[in-house]
């Protein structure tokens, strides 16, 4: 299937074109046509599989095909999303899309000042992307209305959750027209994020991708059976041995981040920690530097590292293996995207055997194990 056969309109088909892209993905091709048709839709997708995209495009269009209400510019459609790193690369592929269309949307998150986000706002602008934390702030300000909004769509859902944002997002959608469209993306569906979809969506059309046992079939996959006063000197060792691959290795936790972070500078390798204990600065600089090269090696939590989109990244490393199986595939998901090859190296201590088991369980796969040189 390409493009051109979703009904998209032909100022959205040439922005498409000058991406580069030709065909839709599995994600595009469910949500796309549920989207322009006015329905409210539940989106199970993860990073990696054009979910922007996929409600991005319809988005602009029914925008640009809906009548105004007023002459007086007011927000049209919110986006709801977890963190900064994420508000700004949906900005980033609402701008490429809208190029040729006259429709102005504005990004606005915390840790920055706001006065150059509020000045976007009283321009003008139909759709706002925002965390909930400051979206709420410049609410209570008055500096935002939310009165005037056709469509919702809250992404990374489960994320948002996690991060205990649940009152803050209860109190933005009290602000909003019940009579809207709203589109609820989420990586995972547990009964708890689906209970909360139905409480806000109006019969909802389910699309579903990559069911998450799958992991891509080109990541290599592996697992050190490693005592965990060792996995430091591993990690070490691997590291200088793959020299200037990318690499992001997970921690499970921030302060372990941070530890793994000291203990790589003793031994002369620069990383860098990104984590919800970070400012939104240092975290967007630790991924500004990550993606251009110049760190090699990002340290990084499940919910820091969630959104992030970083093309040709040809190593996930596993420091601490997750206890929910599910993570374990949204985090090796990151390497051998698009074609490329990638390698997701495990370890795992005597504790984190029944994580093991479960993984594979999940994946229906015996992960291959290596053995450390000693």
């Amino acid at each position: 299937m390409e493009f051109k056969q979703l009904d998209l309109i032909s100022p959205l088909l040439k922005a498409i074109t000058d991406t580069g892209y030709t065909h839709p993905t599995a994600i595009q091709q469910k949500a796309i046509p549920v989207i322009l048709k006015g329905n409210d839709l539940i989106g199970c997708a993860q990073t990696g599989t054009g979910k922007t995209a996929a409600f991005a495009l319809p988005l602009l269009q029914r925008l640009a095909e809906g009548k105004k209400s007023d002459k007086i510019p007011h927000i049209r459609a919110l986006i709801l999303t977890p963190t900064r790193e994420l508000a700004i690369q949906i900005g980033e592929n609402i701008n490429l899309y809208r190029k040729y269309l006259k429709i102005n949307y504005c990004t606005i998150f915390g840790g920055v000042n706001q006065d150059k986000q509020v000045k976007e706002i009283k321009k003008g602008v139909d759709i706002l992307v925002a965390t909930p934390g400051r979206l709420l702030d410049l609410m209570n300000q008055k500096l935002v209305s939310l009165e005037k909004i056709e469509i919702l769509i809250l992404d990374e859902a489960d994320t948002m959750l996690d991060m205990g944002f649940i009152h803050d997002i209860k109190k933005i959608l009290a602000k909003i027209p019940t009579k809207r469209q709203t589109l609820f993306f989420s990586a995972t569906m547990p009964p708890n994020i689906r209970k909360f979809a139905h409480g806000i969506l109006h019969k909802p059309v389910e699309v579903d991708v990559t069911p998450v046992s799958s992991t891509a079939e080109k990541v290599n996959q592996s697992v050190y059976l490693v005592e965990k006063k060792d996995k430091i000197k591993l990690l070490t060792g691997l590291l200088k041995k793959l020299k200037n691959e990318r690499t992001i290795v997970f921690s499970r936790t921030k302060h372990g981040a941070d530890k793994i972070v000291k203990l790589l500078a003793k031994n002369g390798l620069r990383a860098a920690a990104i984590h919800g204990n970070k400012s939104q600065n240092a975290r967007q600089k630790a991924l500004g530097e990550f993606k251009e090269s110049r760190i090699k090696i990002l340290i990084a939590t499940d919910i820091a590292a969630r959104g992030i989109d970083i093309e040709q990244l040809p190593l996930v490393i596993n420091y601490d293996l997750p206890n929910v199986p599910e993570t374990y595939v949204h985090r090796i998901g990151r390497t051998g995207r698009a074609g490329q090859e990638g390698k997701a190296i495990s370890f795992c201590d005597v504790e984190e055997r029944p994580y093991l088991a479960d993984i594979e369980k999940l994946i229906g796969l015996k992960i291959a194990i290596e053995k450390a040189n000693k």
